[in-house]
């Protein structure tokens, strides 16, 4: 019995034209929220209006800063699901229906140009959202930035992967690390939603901007970070050139747009290590998915991610024995448990 669902559903019945709602499941994602969709009653039923219902299992997830950053964000025109009803004590979420129609499964080599342009300037109006009248958004810091860095060791090397590090390793995994968290914390800061990827964003009927969801884990962060999720999606990869096109334009918008003065170089420097510092990150994270919360299919994702991590390594010479240890150590592990580790950018497969 999904008693979750049931308190759910007399939750949800309780607001006008929803009398005798049913719930039909939408999708799950990596956390712990599950998403259905109900139809509010007006008249007969080819009347119908679909709305979404976010279940937010209270103590795993908290739905507050979900409802403070959707109704902060949507108030300043950015394209997220307006919040119609919230009980924050119980976890659920009456919002908009943006539909089914991600990003990820609509991208091809003749959809990709215009996709990606209209994500990215939906991304240069998040970067300049003023701070809510509700609260500040956190700080990427130090910790936060070392934590996540954290996992790739953590879940992925030790936990899954079964290496022993010794002494030597650690060090070096450190000494990547302090790099990695010194870039980041060195460049401008603006809003940065923090999983702008393909499949948090949503290709909408009714609109040609770019629906955005998944954005209540926001911070003040690195401006190339969003940038790095987007165009170096753990889902799906894109040629480098196409990569590199992509991000001049981005470049050029958030210059215009007063958030960085850097040069092409620059920007292209603090884009290939804040990747890195993410792919550390979403390779621990796929690797705990599997571990711990029974969903191996993230494992798929792992080869492509820590793909990212080969291919930018190898271009810094301060990273050489990461990229040599990467190599010789970690990719076979990887390739002999999982499948094949990309060894250069590549077409989208």
């Amino acid at each position: 019995m999904d008693h979750r669902l049931q308190m759910l559903t007399t939750w949800v019945r309780q607001f006008p034209g929803f009398k005798y709602a049913e719930a039909y499941p939408v999708s799950g994602d990596a956390s712990f929220r599950r998403y259905f969709r109900v139809f509010r009653q007006a008249g007969d039923d080819s009347n119908a209006q679909p709305f979404i219902v976010m279940d937010s299992p209270t103590e795993q997830e908290d739905c507050g800063p979900f409802v403070t950053i959707g109704r902060h964000w949507h108030k300043a025109g950015i394209k997220v699901p307006k919040v119609y009803e919230a009980d924050p004590v119980r976890g659920f979420l009456l919002l908009e229906d943006f539909g089914d129609q991600l990003m990820l499964n609509q991208l091809s080599p003749d959809t990709a140009n215009t996709l990606y342009q209209r994500a990215l300037n939906e991304l240069v109006l998040i970067q300049q959202l003023p701070t809510s009248p509700d609260g500040p958004l956190p700080a990427y810091d130090t910790a936060l930035l070392n934590r996540e860095m954290a996992l790739f060791r953590d879940w992925l090397l030790e936990g899954y992967l079964g290496l022993e590090l010794d002494n030597i390793e650690k060090s070096m995994l450190d000494t990547t690390f302090a790099l990695l968290r010194e870039s980041a914390l060195a460049q401008p800061r603006v809003t940065v939603h923090r999983d702008y990827h393909s499949r948090n964003l949503l290709v909408l009927e009714q609109s040609s901007r770019p629906g955005v969801i998944d954005f209540q884990d926001a911070v003040t962060g690195p401006v190339t970070y969003d940038a790095v999720s987007l165009l170096k999606d753990c889902y799906i990869q894109w040629p480098e050139e196409q990569i590199c096109e992509w991000l001049e334009v981005f470049r050029g918008q958030t210059l215009e747009a007063g958030l960085h003065r850097a040069d092409r170089d620059t920007f292209r420097q603090w884009f290939e290590l804040m990747g890195m510092q993410r792919h550390l990150k979403a390779a621990g994270i796929f690797a705990r998915l599997a571990m711990r919360d029974n969903k191996p299919r993230y494992l798929q994702d792992i080869p492509r991610t820590v793909g990212y991590l080969l291919t930018a390594s190898k271009r810094q010479p301060a990273l050489r024995h990461f990229h040599n240890w990467l190599t010789a150590v970690a990719v076979p592990r990887i390739e002999e448990l999982i499948g094949p580790v990309p060894g250069q950018e590549q077409q989208a497969q």
